[in-house]
């Protein structure tokens, strides 16, 4: 039987049962849009997790000083330049980046030149700062800004986290009655003083150390500022240890870039066989947040499968029923030449039909009801923080993949009734 006879015969007996085929298709199309919606959304909820809560660098790896080594007892396990050396040449690394928490305590308020914005003169912060090379944050830097160490008495640069920013627009600002601030405007303050900083000052109380003050200007935002300090040049940090006297050479941590992720693991090992450990903290705490997202889209996937399956039980009840109220008719398309195969073909291109047909529009109700959730968070939901344009994730490779995948459940189930139309007589249907 040629393919355009098989493609008439196809149509002919889905128009005769349309009622059957709708209800089959629509079975499938249930099934396919639950399992494409609860996939998306998941992939949109693990997407925000990735990229915008815990931003991390999949080539990153934070070596930091044992909590406790034999070595570090006896003078070993810190992270001086010399160790920083070795790390760098370990196989797989492309380059260290070195990093140094500020080890003297530090308080800030808000700088002169902010009175005229009406911020209180009496707001006082803890300042947690890290030094970095430049090339750590070198795509980070706002134009116009330098983030190289300005000497004594200057303004040191600061990089702050740009997640702080949309944590200030959506949850402070709002709060308070404040404008929400745009990176982009807030680029073109490069350079502004934002903070007085008094060195050897805390907000526990009084110190051992001199105070002295000193300036910090925004120069830009970065993901891999820690939501709860500032990145300031590695060689201010330096500087201001030797100026009181505090430990001015072991780093708090190496930040080491892998030439590709799958180099990660290796490096990995290598840093704890050599007796550093690995600081994966936030790397841990988005990989359980997304391990949660994904076992209940895997609960939610599993149900829309099921759903799949029934439908495919489903187009094989109503084969089989279609088959024996058709075997005469089966019978003589044996009689006048058609093979074993055309007749199984014939069943086989009803089902596909079937599954094409609710596997495009499942997909396509996914994709819509998708669409309309999204405009209906936009409307409806308040502006919280990290809040997505879009709560799905619709790849092409899943819309794909589900509607082959109704196609494939669709031919499942028309597999038994297909074979046996096969088995029709013709003898039985010449007969009457």
């Amino acid at each position: 039987m040629t393919p355009s006879k098989l493609a008439r015969l196809v149509g002919v007996n889905l128009r005769r049962d349309l009622r059957g085929a709708l209800f089959s298709a629509f079975g499938v199309a249930v099934g396919i849009g639950a399992l494409v919606f609860f996939v998306a959304l998941g992939g949109g909820v693990r997407q925000l997790v990735r990229e915008k809560l815990f931003p991390n660098d999949a080539r990153a790896v934070e070596v930091v000083p044992p909590k406790f080594s034999l070595s570090g007892v006896l003078g070993g396990g810190k992270l001086d330049e010399q160790t920083v050396q070795r790390l760098e040449k370990l196989p797989g690394v492309e380059r260290a980046f070195r990093k140094m928490d500020l080890r003297v305590p530090a308080m800030g308020g808000p700088a002169d030149g902010l009175q005229r914005l009406n911020v209180p003169r009496n707001v006082y912060i803890a300042v947690i700062a890290t030094g970095v090379e430049p090339g750590y944050v070198a795509g980070d830097i706002a134009p116009g800004a330098s983030f190289a160490d300005p000497g004594p008495e200057k303004p040191l640069p600061g990089l702050a986290a740009r997640r702080l920013l949309e944590l200030y627009n959506k949850s402070f600002a709002k709060a308070q009655g404040l404008t929400p601030i745009g990176e982009q405007l807030l680029m073109t303050a490069a350079g502004v003083e934002l903070l007085t900083v008094r060195l050897g000052r805390s907000m526990r109380g009084e110190t051992s150390f001199p105070e002295r003050r000193v300036g910090l200007t925004f120069a830009g935002l970065s993901d891999r500022a820690p939501l709860h300090g500032v990145l300031i040049p590695l060689e201010s940090v330096k500087r201001i240890h030797r100026e009181y006297g505090v430990d001015a050479e072991d780093y708090t941590a190496v930040s080491l870039l892998a030439r590709g992720p799958d180099a990660v693991p290796q490096i990995v090992q290598a840093v704890k066989e050599a007796g550093f450990a690995v600081d994966e903290s936030d790397k841990k705490l988005a990989e359980r947040v997304g391990a949660a997202v994904a076992v209940t889209t895997l609960a939610l996937a599993l149900l829309s499968a099921l759903i799949c399956l029934l439908a495919a039980v489903n187009i094989a009840h109503a084969l089989s029923a279609s088959i024996r109220a058709r075997s005469r008719e089966l019978g003589v398309l044996r009689a006048v030449g058609a093979t074993r195969g055309d007749v199984a073909a014939l069943v086989l291109g009803e089902a596909a039909v079937i599954g094409l047909a609710g596997g495009a529009v499942g997909t396509a109700l996914a994709r819509l009801c998708g669409l309309l959730l999204d405009s209906a968070a936009r409307t409806h939901l308040p502006d919280f923080p990290f809040k997505p344009e879009s709560f799905f994730s619709f790849s092409p490779t899943l819309l794909l993949g589900a509607a082959l995948l109704g196609l494939a459940a669709a031919l499942l189930g028309a597999l038994v009734p297909a074979l046996a139309a096969s088995r029709a007589s013709p003898a039985q249907a010449v007969a009457g």
